[in-house]
């Protein structure tokens, strides 16, 4: 079973499952999807709590004791694992294999890691523990999703904020949900109508968003000019090293070109899995796919790299009003290359 961590609340109204997996790379979510199962657990008379750190240092049959204890007279338990972030060692893989063998409905366990890789999600570990409990998403929701996860955070909190307002407070937050959450409480407060307009939000909160590379290579793929703009302005004020972008969007230029190339002689569909591209991404490589022929893919590499030379050997150069270039380039077919001078 999977499911956003926004939809953990009403799944727990009507079942607990002996596992729940709750991996992403959203604080706020992991942190509230946590404390739910927590409480639910508690309402059901599982009154005690273990917590351990998957590290070296753990000694796992502390671990395995909480799921051998089982007796007419022993407490109901939960125990929470939280595996270290990077890739695992055949060691702990192992041990949580050894784990899946053990549970039994008097202790929940919970596990709590970062971002899901394919690989992970393929091991035998993973499958043993999620075909007994449900998967819980607590990444980021993408910038389509997040509307509607705005909204749905208003709602709970007795918000009603029109169209204009729940694209501020969407934009304004977008990559700091720990921010949105402080924000919304803070707007309860002002307003105990809950009518949020633009006026409202305006000169009630400040800019919170954080953005990555990513989201940057993310947009220029999908052929988004204005938030190209938006989000290279933020990197650049939180004094992101622009070699990074270059580095970033140098790989997807390589990926483009491959599957350009190659598209002659299988399926888009059939390079993507080959190419391991995940299935929430596909379509931004299919939008600069259509819009960028191979010949503006070349000139797109050809741009890079003077770039790039220009970053790395003229230091009286501004690099950013170059990658703002770069990008409308990328975003708009067609334009005229942007070459340092």
């Amino acid at each position: 079973m999977r499911i956003f961590a926004e939809k953990l609340p009403e799944h727990l109204q009507h079942q607990l499952m002996p596992v729940y997996l709750l991996f992403g790379n959203e604080p706020l979510l992991l942190q509230e999807s946590r404390l739910s199962i927590a409480q639910k657990a508690k309402a059901l008379g599982f009154t005690e709590i273990y917590r351990y750190q998957a590290d070296s240092t753990l000694d796992w049959q502390q671990v395995f004791d909480h799921f051998q204890a089982f007796s007419l007279f022993s407490n109901q338990q939960l125990v929470e694992l939280t595996l270290p972030d990077g890739n695992m060692n055949a060691q702990l893989t192992g041990q949580l294999l050894a784990l899946g063998d053990m549970l039994h409905p008097d202790t929940i366990l919970v596990v709590i890691g970062n971002k899901l890789t394919k690989a992970q999600e393929n091991t035998k570990w993973f499958k043993a523990l999620a075909t007994q409990g449900c998967l819980v998403n607590c990444l980021t929701p993408d910038l389509n999703r997040l509307p509607q996860f705005v909204m749905q955070r208003c709602r709970k909190l007795k918000l009603t904020p029109d169209p204009e307002a729940l694209q501020m407070l969407a934009q304004w937050h977008e990559g700091n949900l720990l921010a949105l959450a402080q924000s919304l409480e803070k707007l309860a407060l002002l307003y105990p109508d809950g009518q949020l307009t633009l006026i409202r939000v305006e000169a009630s909160l400040s800019r919170h968003n954080h953005f990555t590379v990513y989201n940057w290579t993310d947009a220029l793929l999908d052929g988004k000019s204005n938030r190209c703009q938006r989000i290279l302005r933020q990197l650049e004020a939180e004094g992101t090293e622009p070699v990074l972008l270059l580095r970033s969007v140098q790989k997807e230029l390589r990926l483009l070109t491959t599957l350009h190339a190659q598209q002659q002689d299988a399926s888009l569909h059939t390079l993507m899995d080959k190419h391991r591209i995940w299935k929430n991404k596909r379509s931004l490589y299919v939008n600069a796919l259509n819009r960028l022929s191979a010949d503006q893919l070349y000139m797109l590499i050809q741009t890079l790299s003077h770039i790039e030379l220009s970053v790395k050997t003229r230091y009286d150069v501004n690099p950013w009003p170059l990658l703002q270039a770069f990008s409308l380039q990328f975003t708009q077919a067609g334009l005229t290359p942007a070459l340092p001078d």
